[in-house]
Order: structure tokens, then C-alpha cells, then sequence
């Protein structure tokens, strides 16, 4: 059991560290979270069933890569088996049909292709795959070993980071949670996501002050500011006992 601690940070010092990042507009529009319109992900996928496959590997590879950004995750999963019947099946293949397979409800099928990558190159892919995949289904705990995994192999992926601070935050271990996400901070500076995380960590450290300052700042419309308190609500419930949990332990 990891004993809970706290780290005070000089609002002045924190803040100057923030503001530092830039600032811009809340998307969340990275892997993972979030799809485009419905109306949008329908044109996109007319337009990329009328297509021929294209004549490499690669760009192949690159043409179902794109199709999940836009959102076409069913669709995705079609070509990676095209792919796969023609090329074989290769990490990058193996990544992309395990993200997938997550986009569309598949939780277990998506774990064991999670768990393939993890003897290949895209080793922290496959942790942080887990780790998000554990993340949805409550367990914050495995959440945060899993996505360790994945900073440890690759430390300076800052979604990966993010990932790994929110993690944390979920599990109540509010010191941990500040460094993963302040390096994130600076290794991007233009990710919603991240930004977002930021203010859920002022919160948690009992900044709400700062908190509501940043999201001003950062122009955030009432659903995200909405989204952030809940989230916050939570943070606080679980650190309460993950502090419970360390004095128990120590006792």
C-alpha cells in the first residue's frame, strides 16, 4: 500500500508554472476520447468505402490510422482484416485493431491484443491500452500500474502521462498525480485534455480559487466545466480514502 502524502505547491509558483503552458481552446478530439459528429463520421466513411486499397503497407496502414481519427472505428475494423489477409498481421496492425476493438464495446477481445503488443516494439502502447481499458471499467488502481508501465517505457509521451496523472487522481493519490501531469503540461501545451486535467488537479489540491481561473482562461463551455466538477467530486471522495486506507496501514 503506497502511503498516501501531500505536496503544497505556492499558488504562485503553480500558477506561474501553468500559465506558462499557453493556452487555447478544450478539444477532445485525441485517440481515445471522443468521435466527430455522427453526420460527419457517415460522409467520411461513404467516402472511404468508395476507396480502393491502397498499394503499400504503409499506406495502407495510414489510411485505417486515419479513418479512426476521424472516428470510424467499425469501419477501421474491416480494413484491418483486409489488411491482415493480405500483409499478415504486424504491431502497428495489432495496435490498431486493439484500439479498435476498445472504440466499439469490446473490452476483452481488445485486452488480449493489448496483451500481444506487449513483447513487440509498441510495448508502452499496449500498457497504456490496458491501463484505459482498466481506467473504464472503475479499477483506477490497475488503471495507474498499467499506464506506470507505459511511462516507464516511453517517458516522454505526454498523452501517456496525462493518462497516467489522471489515473492516479481517480485512485485519491493526489501527490503522485502532480508530476505525471505537470511534465505532460509542458511536453504539450495545445492538448485539451491535458489542460483539462490541470484544472482537476487544482482542485484536488484544494485550489478550486485558481481551479475556476484556468477553466476562464481557458474558455471551457458549461458541459466541460460540468464534466471537470464531477470528476472533481470524485477525486476528493477517493482521496478521502486513500488516506483512510495509508493511517489504517500505518496503525
Amino acid at each position: 500500500m503506497k502511503q498516501p502524502h501531500s505536496i503544497h505547491i505556492p499558488f504562485r509558483m503553480l500558477l506561474a508554472a501553468i500559465l506558462a503552458i499557453g493556452c487555447g481552446a478544450c478539444a477532445f478530439k485525441e485517440s481515445g476520447y471522443g468521435v466527430g459528429a455522427q453526420a460527419e463520421r457517415a460522409a467520411a466513411q461513404a467516402v472511404a468505402e468508395k476507396q480502393s486499397a491502397p498499394d503499400t503497407p504503409g499506406m495502407y496502414l495510414a489510411l485505417i490510422d486515419r479513418m479512426q481519427r476521424q472516428g470510424l472505428y467499425y469501419a477501421s475494423l474491416a480494413h484491418i482484416d483486409a489488411y491482415e489477409k493480405e500483409y499478415g498481421a504486424t504491431p502497428d496492425s495489432t495496435l490498431l485493431r486493439a484500439d479498435a476493438l476498445r472504440e466499439t464495446g469490446q473490452p476483452a477481445a481488445s485486452a488480449t491484443a493489448y496483451r500481444v503488443l506487449l513483447s513487440t516494439p509498441l510495448a508502452a502502447r499496449g500498457y497504456r491500452g490496458l491501463g484505459l481499458l482498466a481506467g473504464a471499467a472503475g479499477d483506477f488502481h490497475e488503471a495507474a500500474r498499467e499506464l506506470a508501465h507505459a511511462a516507464a517505457l516511453a517517458p516522454t509521451d505526454a498523452a501517456t502521462l496525462s493518462d497516467l496523472g489522471y489515473a492516479l487522481l481517480r485512485e485519491g493519490d493526489v501527490g503522485d498525480a502532480r508530476v505525471p501531469l505537470m511534465q505532460a503540461a509542458e511536453l504539450d501545451s495545445h492538448s485539451g485534455r491535458i489542460k483539462s486535467n490541470l484544472a482537476l488537479l487544482l482542485f484536488a489540491q484544494g485550489h478550486a480559487k485558481e481551479a475556476r481561473a484556468w477553466m476562464d482562461d481557458q474558455q471551457y463551455s458549461p458541459a466541460v466545466r460540468s464534466a471537470i466538477h464531477e470528476d472533481a467530486l470524485k477525486v476528493a471522495a477517493a482521496a478521502r480514502s486513500f488516506r483512510a486506507a495509508g493511517a489504517s496501514a500505518r496503525n
